[in-house]
């Protein structure tokens, strides 16, 4: 992709930004686009959200290594996840008009759980946007002959640019033009590969029985169930997501939008899968540059002039979750926390808070981008990170009546000690499966004994 197409195709994605920035006039513009979004654009941008460098770069690099046993969280896992969503998060949360899931915690817990939920949030957040920025390096630099390091600070600079115009709006807007973009690009390569190989489907049908299972021979039963848990429940209540139901128009318009999302996920998510499959009879590749395959399969099986558009589509998947992620943190940040602690009352005010934390969000993921091993190293840890203490909350906060803020901020406390623990101290071979049932278990006996204690000595 030569450099000036490549600014031509951001520097249209940022005039629709500034466009839409008019329409901006307070915090519930900026966060949630005023709550008036429709079906088509949630379910394009539920897509787009989850659909980005873990699948067009990161798992089908670990499908060409592995198989599909390298690879169950796309699309399988995040389709689940999707449906799940629209079954049991998004018909209870929306009716809420919260503008941020950490809204929940401080209704249904207190301050100190709200607070802690935002940092782990954010945290987790901000690692997932440090594989996009990542994966947007390598991109670029593969396409323009850009070093991968300077990639990363021009990407940087620009999704900053881009997200604090625009809000949620301008990024559920662009995201429904990136997610048609990605699904063209890769529906074009794989068909141009389909048509060069005769023996496409001889290839896919031979693929021996390893590659075509989602068991690894070295994985314990134990070791399977938390591969496939962390992607379907750490990634079931995030804000990048939250976010999205709660800018539908209605709690039908939510729960439709996930379905839909969920079946766009599994159809395109399912191509770059199918290439890493088949990838390692159809290119050579040198070790250590698996995380290029997708890029060194487009060069070689692509028409010059397709290059551009291919390269714009692999861009596009990046840009919608890297966006997606810098509105999440500024609105847990600014809106949960920096705009009560400062007492702010004017609107504009607060929607200057949440752009500057935009810029403070995305310098964090920026650094944690250069000094990471791999995209899908950092993808693992953000699905983890945290995310067993926030699942239990949040299920517990939608479903029953409020409870203590010590529950909550107990139970969150043992969620991000957990994991850790149980998979580097005590080597478990299922850290995050262990953990989300260390904290069901603490939430319950901590609520039993709160309710023991109340009617023993009833005030």
């Amino acid at each position: 992709m030569s450099l000036s197409l490549l600014l031509i195709y951001l520097v249209s994605q940022f005039g629709i930004c500034i466009y839409v920035s008019k329409k901006i006039q307070n915090q519930e513009d900026f966060l949630i686009a005023g709550r008036s979004l429709g079906t088509p654009l949630i379910s394009l941008s539920l897509f787009a959200t989850w659909f980005g460098a873990e699948t067009c770069i990161g798992s089908s690099a670990e499908v060409f290594k592995s198989g599909l046993s390298g690879s169950r969280a796309d699309p399988f896992g995040y389709c689940i996840c999707l449906i799940l969503i629209g079954l049991f998060i998004a018909p209870k949360i929306w009716n809420k008009e919260y503008l941020t899931l950490a809204d929940l915690y401080a209704a249904k817990f207190g301050k100190n759980t709200e607070k802690l939920a935002v940092c782990i949030l954010s945290l987790s957040a901000l690692i997932w946007a440090a594989a996009q920025l990542r994966a947007f390096g390598q991109v670029v630099s593969s396409t323009t002959h850009i070093p991968v390091d300077l990639a990363m600070f021009l990407s940087f600079v620009f999704v900053v640019g881009y997200v604090i115009y625009g809000g949620l709006l301008g990024d559920i807007i662009t995201d429904g033009i990136q997610a048609i973009v990605i699904s063209l690009g890769l529906m074009t390569l794989f068909y141009f590969i389909f048509k060069s190989t005769p023996d496409f489907l001889t290839l896919l049908s031979e693929q021996t029985t390893d590659r075509l299972s989602f068991i690894s021979k070295e994985e314990s039963l134990f070791e399977r169930m938390d591969r496939w848990s962390i992607p379907i429940f750490g990634s079931l209540v995030t804000q990048e997501l939250i976010s999205r139901i709660l800018a539908s128009k209605s709690s039908k318009v939510a729960v439709r939008s996930s379905y839909i999302a969920a079946l766009i996920y599994i159809l395109i998510g399912s191509l770059p899968v199918i290439l890493g499959l088949i990838g390692p009879e159809i290119i050579s590749i040198k070790d250590g540059s698996e995380e290029q395959f997708i890029i060194l399969l487009s060069k070689k099986y692509l028409p010059a002039v397709l290059m551009p558009i291919f390269s714009g589509a692999l861009i596009s998947a990046l840009l919608a979750t890297i966006d997606s992620i810098l509105i999440a943190v500024s609105g847990l940040l600014s809106h949960n926390f920096l705009i009560p602690k400062l007492g702010i009352k004017n609107e504009k005010a607060k929607v200057l808070t949440s752009r500057v934390v935009v810029i403070a969000a995305a310098t964090v993921a920026y650094l944690l981008a250069i000094f990471s091993d791999s995209i899908y190293s950092l993808l693992e840890i953000a699905s983890a990170y945290g995310t067993s203490g926030i699942l239990v909350v949040t299920l517990f906060g939608l479903w029953t009546k409020p409870h203590k803020d010590s529950i909550g901020l107990a139970t969150l406390i043992v969620g991000v000690i957990c994991t850790p623990l149980y998979e580097y101290v005590f080597k478990f071979e299922a850290p995050f499966l262990c953990s989300v049932i260390t904290c069901l278990i603490f939430f319950l006996v901590r609520l039993i004994t709160e309710n023991h204690r109340q009617t023993s000595h009833p005030v």
